[in-house]
């Protein structure tokens, strides 16, 4: 089974009954049941023990997803709040948006905290006395506003409403993330709320983790078999995989009220979200990076894991008794990151504009005093100056030059007169 990491499956039914004969459980559970039997993550992942202790009474689970349907007897006590951020679903977030996934957040959320039935018999979640908060979304054309923001808006909505631990069931398939969602984020975690989120599916494509599963902080789940092996299409693999949880075989309420059978890192992330109230609730003195640190620090280690936290696995197997039970030590800081020194370190400041640069001032002496002006005098009129600088001297170049003209001209006269008388032979 699950807790030893090697049981099959007809050996973990089996354990099933075995430990419900011995230690009545302290909810209505009737393990003999074929619904409730299938649900072998009970009693695989510690949770029927761990209920000895507490049933998630207290904390609330926001489940932002394509709307938790009105099924009574399962979600109408538990669901206490709700919107929806997509645009097409209904104010109270409770009907189910999208015609393929509508039943995706329904499913989800009655893994978590699903009610049960009075007489034990069906569907029953992790934490089944913890309250709900239903978040519409919607993906892709089920939507009239972009995903980016209806997750932005989600996340803020949910913490304002009192939100403990937020599960988010979907991926981008891309590392990154958009801007808005530091902001959104790091608004949960500075409110000491824990943020479970799913790996991923080979099955759909993920071949590895993305956004939300790789921003800092966040608890990501990886998937399992019923034997506890490593899912090949119902999971993932990345470097920030916390714990691993089942994601095979798994059972769901849909929005109608029928029980079905589904796979995947989406129906894994709601059973430690479930686990986590279950933390919360036994230890209310502990705060979001405690609750997450006991979870993966009381995992169950898979042969053959070596460096944690494994690709796969993360730091093992999810054990929900050991992680209310167990003495750990507690940490200062989230062991899954800090996405608040993330941003620091690698977002890039945007750009503010820079004062243009001021020159020193120029100091020039000052000029000398201009001279007095004169007297106005007629356009018509020499003035001082120009008897001075210029008639004066062109006179004085003037006359000798007529002088010496008028001289030789007189001269020339006389030569001409003297030839004139002189007589030729």
């Amino acid at each position: 089974m699950l807790r030893n990491g090697v049981a099959m499956a007809t050996i973990v039914a089996s354990v099933l009954l075995l430990g419900a004969a011995a230690t009545p459980p302290p909810v209505p559970d009737d393990p003999a049941d074929p619904d409730r039997a299938a649900q072998y993550w009970l009693d695989g992942a510690g949770i029927r023990d761990a209920w000895q202790t507490t049933r998630g009474d207290g904390v609330t689970i926001a489940v932002i997803d394509t709307g938790i349907g009105k099924v009574p007897g399962v979600f109408d006590d538990a669901v206490v709040g709700g919107t929806d951020v997509s645009g097409t679903g209904t104010p109270d977030g409770r009907t189910p948006v999208g015609a393929i996934d509508g039943n995706h957040g329904s499913w989800g959320a009655s893994l978590a905290a699903g009610r049960g039935s009075a007489d034990g018999k069906g569907m029953i979640g992790v934490a089944p006395e913890a309250d709900l908060l239903s978040i519409s979304v919607g993906f892709g054309a089920a939507a009239a506003v972009p995903f980016t923001e209806q997750v932005a808006k989600a996340m803020r909505w949910a913490v304002d409403h009192g939100a403990d631990i937020i599960n988010l069931s979907f991926t981008t398939n891309t590392l990154d993330w958009d801007r808005s969602w530091d902001d959104a984020f790091l608004y949960a975690f500075e409110h000491d709320v824990v943020v479970v989120v799913a790996a991923g599916n080979r099955g759909s494509g993920t071949n590895i983790i993305g956004a939300p599963a790789t921003i800092p902080g966040v608890l990501t789940v990886g998937g399992v078999d019923q034997t506890g092996t490593a899912s090949i299409e119902a999971s993932t693999q990345g470097i920030t995989i916390g714990i691993a949880a089942p994601s095979e075989g798994l059972r769901g309420v849909s929005a109608d009220g029928t029980v079905v059978p589904w796979s995947g890192t989406s129906g894994a992330a709601p059973i430690v979200a479930g686990i986590a109230a279950l933390v919360r609730s036994a230890h209310p003195e502990l705060d979001a990076a405690n609750v997450i640190n006991r979870i993966i620090k009381t995992a169950i280690k898979v042969p053959g894991m070596a460096d944690l936290p494994d690709p796969l696995y993360g730091y093992g197997l999810v054990d929900a008794d050991a992680a209310i039970t167990a003495d750990v030590p507690k940490v200062s800081e989230n062991p899954m990151g800090d996405l608040a020194e993330w941003v620091r370190l690698f977002r890039r400041a945007e750009s503010v504009p820079q004062p243009e640069p001021t020159a020193a001032p120029v100091e020039v002496p000052p000029l000398p005093d201009a001279d007095a002006p004169t007297e106005p005098g007629s356009p018509l009129l020499p003035s001082a100056d120009s008897l001075r600088y210029g008639t004066l001297p062109l006179i004085a170049l003037t006359v000798p030059g007529i002088l010496i003209a008028l001289g030789v001209t007189a001269a020339a006269r006389r030569i001409r007169s003297a030839r004139a008388r002189t007589p030729h032979p």
